[in-house]
């Protein structure tokens, strides 16, 4: 059947575009070249065909089938697309940007990374993620969404983004319920945070016993979900091997791994990602053309007035790297497997361009190329158990790969050569990504429309069929806050919230309305006037509109005054501070903010756009 193309909207041609949509009917055969083809044996020239989405044929000596488009590949090497087993993407990896998720996706497929663990999102997100990289809204790798679990005060609980995002359990019996609503979810992965160490440099958080963790990976292995945890300790890996976690994400970073952790990991299969790119102290100077590729202007700007002023790093965390790289070189002579995770995202750790740093860093820890470049593709698949699927060069496997300028697995530099990217046998064109990359404006996405109620309080969810969620400031000592719907006397129900405020200079607690699942795709309210709500309370509170333009979070809002009793309040958007279109809410926030240890409460209902 000849490749055509039916009409589609604008947003999804710009997909088609960026996968050289031309191509998916072509037999693809790449000849001549040096395959590495993940299983960890040496590399053999030879020729690799694709035709679909599968790898049809590979070896030495491949008969290319009639009228297949021909790539020369002498002089280059071609491996399995890299996997990060570790990544926020919803981050930008600078400091004051949140990330635009679509150019971050484009990032990763730019640097040849097929495959993404992605920690920074919640199950309400995974639904519309899903969909818009589906239906070619969005162009990006093969996503897997993992839900967040840990402990009451610990590590994944100071974001101050309230119970939705990270749920807190420190029982067994409290890990299996949580754990079997996340699994409702149909989550990709679980996320534990297993170990409240702040590597010398804090103090530390609640961590979780072994009890607790073997309950949630019970829970998640029953429905065939990996686990994946941040451990950071040796004892705490000990606890994370002998619960059955999958991966062990990041290094252990306070002691030497003993003869007792190497034996748990080895006889439980555990793989190691020890995320070494977060860790490695940030090198001054300028920014390296490798990553101006891969950051938006706003980034690449806020990075260089970072390197200008970047300072040396604290003995502490001098005093680990030796650490983590020291455990790196006995891992890998005692034998366990090594996977690729960056924490891509924070400060820092770059989309991306991370995962081949990664790469470099773990050579320079101790591994060989050809090692560094199997943990990045088949030991990776084998832990998150697509290794059916992706991961090696196969017949009958997924064509998805990497066409590399020189021999990476000689000369680990090299992996910086990336030339071309096939997901499913489809060419992806990297520069149209970098130009997408590089504009100003954040990704466009398609808004979609809301009725005028979004919540009169009377169900679980709003009547936008969306969960409202609570946030607060962040830290280890964030407000404390409580937030549920009550029965108004007068008949229908209310949302109530109640919080006592931290000991910081902005304390803050909030309830926030999703105006689409997870507040993932923009909704156009500018054929509405404003907002409208009953409320009472005891003061000033302020009403914020999320959009996706303001990336810098200042976002457009305005103070409301709540009396005691009951009261309609209208705010008109033309009230909110900033300028404002009215075409890419996300969210409806309602934030109450008082004097540090003050208690404040409001009660809100019938919200509404007018």
């Amino acid at each position: 059947m000849p490749c055509t193309l039916s009409f589609v909207p604008m947003w999804i041609l710009l997909g088609l575009l960026l996968t050289s949509s031309l191509l998916w009917c072509q037999t693809t055969a790449i000849t001549g070249v040096t395959i590495v083809d993940g299983t960890g044996r040496q590399a053999y020239s030879g020729s690799v065909v694709m035709e679909g989405d599968r790898i049809t044929a590979v070896g030495g000596k491949v008969e290319l089938p009639a009228g297949a488009r021909h790539i020369d590949g002498r002089g280059h090497t071609i491996t399995p697309g890299f996997f990060d087993l570790h990544t926020h993407l919803p981050y930008s990896g600078v400091n004051g940007l949140s990330g635009d998720w679509p150019k971050t996706l484009m990032a990763y497929l730019h640097s040849g990374v097929t495959s993404v663990v992605d920690f920074g999102t919640y199950p309400e997100t995974f639904e519309p993620m899903r969909r818009l990289i589906r239906d070619g809204v969005i162009v990006g790798p093969r996503l897997h969404l993992a839900a967040r679990m840990t402990t009451p005060l610990g590590h994944g609980a100071e974001g101050g983004r309230g119970d939705f995002f990270s749920l807190e359990v420190q029982t067994p019996e409290e890990a299996r319920v949580a754990a079997r609503h996340l699994l409702a979810y149909q989550p990709d992965a679980i996320k534990v945070f297993t170990d409240g160490w702040r590597y010398g440099g804090g103090p530390d958080m609640s961590s979780m016993t072994l009890e607790t963790l073997r309950a949630i990976v019970e829970e998640a292995h029953a429905k065939g979900v990996e686990v994946l945890t941040h451990t950071v300790t040796l004892e705490k890996a000990k606890i994370a091997a002998r619960a059955g976690v999958d991966v062990i994400a990041h290094g252990i970073g306070d002691a030497v791994a003993d003869e007792e952790l190497i034996a748990l990991m080895r006889s439980h299969g555990t793989t190691y990602a020890p995320t070494l790119a977060v860790y490695e102290n940030k090198p001054r100077g300028p920014v390296v053309p490798s990553l101006r590729t891969l950051l938006e202007p706003a980034a690449l700007e806020i990075l260089r007035a970072a390197r200008r002023n970047n300072a040396e790093p604290q003995p502490h965390r001098i005093a680990r790297w030796k650490r983590l790289c020291a455990n790196t070189a006995a891992l890998k002579a005692a034998g366990v497997a090594f996977g690729t995770g960056t924490d891509a995202g924070v400060t820092g750790t770059y989309h991306g361009w991370s995962t081949l740093r990664e790469m470099e860093l773990l050579v320079a820890c101790g591994l060989t190329p050809l090692e560094a470049l199997t943990a990045a593709t088949g030991n990776s698949a084998k832990a998150l158990h697509v290794d059916q699927e992706r991961g090696t060069i196969v017949e009958g496997k997924l064509a998805d790969l990497v066409l590399i300028e020189g021999s990476p697995h000689t000369n680990i530099k090299d992996v910086w050569k990336v030339k071309r990217v096939f997901l499913g046998g489809k060419e992806l064109d990297r520069a149209a990504m970098a130009g997408q990359i590089a504009t100003a404006e954040i990704t466009p996405l398609p808004a979609r429309t809301v009725p005028a109620l979004v919540d009169d309080m009377e169900g679980a969810r709003t009547r936008l069929d969306t969960l409202r969620v609570n946030a607060t400031d962040s830290g280890t000592d964030i407000s404390k806050m409580s937030m549920g719907v009550r029965q108004r006397p007068e008949g229908g129900r209310a949302l109530s919230m109640q919080a006592t405020m931290s000991i910081k200079p902005r304390p803050f607690a909030q309830v926030v309305f999703p105006l689409s699942p997870g507040g993932v795709e923009p909704v156009d309210v500018s054929a509405y006037k404003g907002v409208r709500f009953e409320a009472r309370g005891d003061g000033v509170y302020k009403l914020l509109v999320h959009t996706r333009a303001a990336r810098d979070h200042r976002y457009p809002a305005a103070l409301f005054e709540a009396p005691a009793g009951w009261k309609q309040i209208e705010i008109p958007f033309t009230s909110l501070e900033g300028t404002w279109t009215g075409r890419d809410a996300l969210l409806l926030v309602f934030e109450m903010a008082r004097k540090g240890g003050e208690f404040g409460w409001l009660e809100l209902d019938n919200i509404e756009f007018y």
